[in-house]
């Protein structure tokens, strides 16, 4: 925290500017050190920007605005300053390294982000909302990681922790009682409370599965045998046309990824090799790939083609969705059918459509049905109260068994000091997701996941 750090927080390529930013106790005094202002009567007023240019002792490095700003009012809570370069990598480049040379550090991961946990700015579920900010790739992904850094889950947990904490303060009053000798106070309120908490969890932790989908997408997979129409299907569903799509069998030798934002739901959707035996190595590896990526889909889309005859391939496709969140489309419904639906065997869970690709015939019903199996059709966030953090599910989990224990413990009478540590444990570890309570090792894992620069 002594040490003043730097980094590039711009993407690297061509742009129009570039950023290098700078924190810490000598942050100011490097970015007068460094900078010329173009006019005489300059000053460096905190957070106006100023135009000038960047100096190593008498060679010119370039031209930019660069902005002072004196803590704690700064996104760190320390003296920062920014500096907008020309954009490419040799200008940013060389402004980074002329930082480093009068005395700042390369930033570690996300370690912008960490100094403003460490200094009180953000509590660590802002923190991490920083990332999600960041890495967003639906409006909808967007607005529930702003929500978050707006505080809307900081702000349950430690409602939850102060009830909690009442809760605490009660049977320890209750347990002086008994220490005492005196008449056991009546329990039946911390039981009522403490089961007002936990459902407050429970919606909480209920919440997961839809955060989940809204913050890291549907890893789904295309799967059939070759020539059915799976690359012509993941170039409906991006709109744009991603997979190579022939006549020939085994075009596609490799998975193709891409991910497609269905009204705000992030499809990570794979095109994969058709499933067959070959004795081309290229496609049998293509085909070993298909089969791991549909083992580890949240779910699969099989196709058939309704065109052709039932083949092996079809059932060996039909064995892998077994026990698995899938949809069935019968694809070319436009053409003459030979396909026998009713020898495919096929679960009557899983939803069936019947589609022709290549019309754009039922992609929208198609778009529906997913919408419908892990939305329950309404994609619309339900409340600013929404988890999308493993972790943070994780830990609710782990507080909610703690209270259940709690509170089961009290209904069967059990001795007031064994309720009391468990009621503990709950309130102690909902502390990891604000950062009131968190290890280091986990603290630096957190940020790992950060770029360099924010």
């Amino acid at each position: 925290m002594e040490d003043t750090i730097t980094a590039i927080s711009t993407a690297t390529g061509e742009a129009g500017i570039g950023i290098v930013r700078l924190s810490g106790l000598n942050a100011i005094e490097i970015g007068k050190e460094i900078f010329k202002p173009a006019a005489k009567s300059s000053d460096f007023n905190n957070r106006k920007l100023i135009y000038g240019h960047i100096y190593d002792d008498e060679e010119l490095i370039d031209e930019v605005l660069i902005a002072f700003m004196k803590g704690p009012s700064t996104y760190t809570r320390e003296d920062m300053v920014e500096i907008y370069t020309h954009g490419g990598i040799i200008a940013v480049r060389k402004v980074l390294d002329l930082t480093i040379k009068k005395g700042a550090r390369i930033a570690e991961r996300g370690e912008f982000t960490k100094r403003a946990f460490l200094n009180g700015r953000l509590d660590l579920s802002q923190a991490e909302a920083v990332i999600d900010l960041i890495k967003a790739k639906t409006d909808k992904s967007y607005e529930a990681s702003m929500n978050q850094l707006e505080g809307s889950l900081k702000n349950e947990i430690k409602a939850i922790r102060d009830k909690m904490l009442d809760l605490l303060a009660r049977v320890e009053y209750t347990i002086n009682f008994t220490e005492d000798g005196q008449e056991e106070p009546d329990t039946g309120i911390i039981l009522k409370d403490g089961k007002k908490l936990l459902e407050r969890l429970e919606k909480l932790y209920n919440s997961s599965n839809r955060g989940k989908i809204i913050r890291d997408g549907i890893n789904t997979t295309i799967i059939g045998k070759p020539n059915v129409g799976k690359s012509s299907l993941l170039n409906a569903l991006a709109k744009v046309n991603k997979a190579i799509v022939t006549d020939i069998p085994g075009t596609t030798r490799d998975v193709i990824e891409e991910y497609i934002d269905l009204d705000g739901i992030v499809l990570m959707i794979s095109d994969t090799a058709g499933i067959r035996q070959s004795e081309d190595l290229v496609e049998q590896i293509g085909v070993d790939r298909s089969l791991d990526y549909a083992k580890n889909a949240d779910l699969i889309i099989a196709i058939f083609d309704l065109s052709k005859p039932l083949e092996k391939e079809d059932l060996e496709v039909v064995e892998l969705l077994k026990d698995r969140k899938a949809i069935i489309l019968l694809n070319k419904e436009d053409l003459p059918q030979k396909l026998e639906r009713e020898k495919l065997f096929i679960d009557s869970e899983i939803p069936v459509i019947k589609v022709s690709v290549k019309e754009n015939i039922g992609i929208e019903k198609l778009e529906r049905q997913i919408a419908d199996m892990f939305y329950g059709g309404d994609i619309k966030l339900e409340s600013d109260l929404l988890v999308t953090n493993v972790r943070h599910r994780d830990v609710i989990k782990k507080a909610i068994d703690y209270l259940k224990s709690s509170l089961g413990d009290l209904e069967m009478d059990v001795p007031i000091d064994c309720i009391e540590l468990d009621l503990r444990s709950s309130w102690e570890i909902l502390g990891q997701i604000t950062g009131e309570s968190i290890e280091d090792d986990v603290l630096d894992k957190i940020f790992r996941d950060f770029c360099i620069g924010k």
